[in-house]
């Protein structure tokens, strides 16, 4: 039998437990990639995610049931000192902040000791940023998913901060991104996109470059109605506020969605899953009908409680992952245009899509109270997940994609 190809998967975050967007992704196309390839992860790790040596650990041991071969993860420096110095550089020296937060000698002796043991065929990057470790992968088919736009996911950002600086600073580094984007993007064999919208911004901004769309997925059956009886006047919002966009979001749905709400119905209440800072779930918590259930290891039980589910995105791209395990839950879905951009959204049939406060608080109040409207999100939306999201669908697309690109007789180089 032929040995199978051997796959370098070089990952931005250690994805496990695979509870957030990014490392939601990251994981099941590790498994889906599995399939087909021997796998061999080397990863950095985040607080945010690992928040100590023994969830480090912990994530480690998980994943090597995932892979063929996981090398020790590698922890992004988290102390001001070193953020300071990195954005420091980067402004001095005209390149991407990114480039120095993923400076690591620790990961440059991991990655180097990988190549030299088990040569890759393949070189999957997870994100545009590391590309600092472009130059050291040498001659072989390298693919690069994005999760986002990341030069608009600044400018977008860059709409909201109120100090001026903090505007003119991420404004700043979303053109750096940009130029990045341009120049290495156009060199890989693959740019692998989560929507065809992010494609063919990619492609406007280096044309000729190799795109191909491979959504966002979730798992159908993992995430299925599970016959548990919704609570009356439920409303959940899913998501970490460590994450800027997910942040921004909660903050802009109970100061001007959740009031208006409230006012029309003070019986109605809403959970706020995910991780956060105590003194934000402080601060949340004393909202009139506002509970935070912070990190859960199973986010299953609240969502099926839910009437319904909101998604006030402002800042983003790729396509939210919590949309897909909401509609794989069965549950109905309140959304920003932003917050379903690049998915297969259909207004009044499988969500329904708002963005000023007055109209996202009616949508949230209409799906509440008409239950047949309900009930038609809650179908239609199961059905589009089990349909074009779930995760063996969109695997079989990415493993279809890398085998043509081991069957070129040329292959293509990035570097530098």
């Amino acid at each position: 039998m032929a040995a199978r190809p051997r796959l370098l998967f070089l990952a931005q975050c250690l994805p496990y437990p695979p509870h957030s967007g990014v490392a939601s992704r990251t994981f099941n196309i590790l498994k889906q990639l599995q399939v087909e390839y021997d796998v061999d992860l080397v990863a950095f790790s985040r607080v945010c995610h690992q928040p100590d040596r023994v969830a480090r650990q912990a994530a480690w041991d998980a994943l090597r049931s995932a892979a063929t071969f996981v090398v020790e993860p590698t922890p992004i420096p988290d102390t001001a000192p070193r953020k300071i110095w990195d954005h420091l550089r980067s402004v001095f020296s005209g390149r991407a902040y990114t480039y120095y937060e993923y400076e690591s000698d620790a990961f440059a002796d991991r990655l180097h000791a990988v190549l030299r043991t088990r040569t890759p065929d393949l070189v999957h990057l997870d994100s545009v940023d590391l590309h600092r470790w472009l130059p050291d992968l040498g001659q072989v088919p390298i693919t690069c998913t994005h999760h986002n736009i990341e030069s608009e996911l600044l400018r977008r950002r860059a709409q909201h901060p109120n100090q001026v600086l903090l505007r003119h600073y991420l404004l700043l580094q979303a053109a750096r991104v940009e130029r990045l984007e341009r120049e290495v993007c156009s060199r890989l064999a693959l740019n692998v996109m989560v929507s065809e919208v992010d494609a063919e911004k990619l492609r406007a901004l280096a044309p000729g470059v190799a795109t191909m769309v491979v959504p966002n997925g979730t798992d159908t059956d993992y995430f299925e109605p599970n016959g548990t009886a919704s609570v009356a006047g439920r409303v959940a919002f899913v998501g970490g506020t460590y994450s800027y966009p997910n942040r921004d979001a909660v903050e802009f749905l109970l100061r001007e969605i959740w009031p208006r709400v409230r006012a029309a119905d003070a019986t109605v209440s809403l959970r706020l899953i995910g991780r956060g800072a105590p003194a934000d779930r402080v601060r949340y918590d004393a909202e009139p009908g506002v509970t935070t259930l912070d990190y859960v290891p199973d986010i299953r039980p609240p969502l099926s409680e839910a009437r319904c589910c909101i998604v006030p995105i402002r800042i983003g791209g790729g396509t939210r992952l919590k949309i897909l395990d909401a509609w794989a839950m069965g549950r109905a879905v309140v959304s920003t245009s932003i917050g379903c951009e690049g998915l297969d959204a259909a207004d009044g049939e499988n969500i329904l899509i708002r963005d000023t406060p007055d109209a996202l608080a009616g949508a949230v109040l209409q799906v509440l109270r008409d239950p047949q409207l309900r009930a038609r999100l809650e179908r239609n939306g199961r059905r589009i997940a089990t349909e074009m999201y779930n995760w063996d669908v969109v695997g079989r697309r990415i493993r279809a994609a890398y085998g043509a690109l081991l069957d070129r007789p040329a292959r293509r180089r990035a570097a530098g």
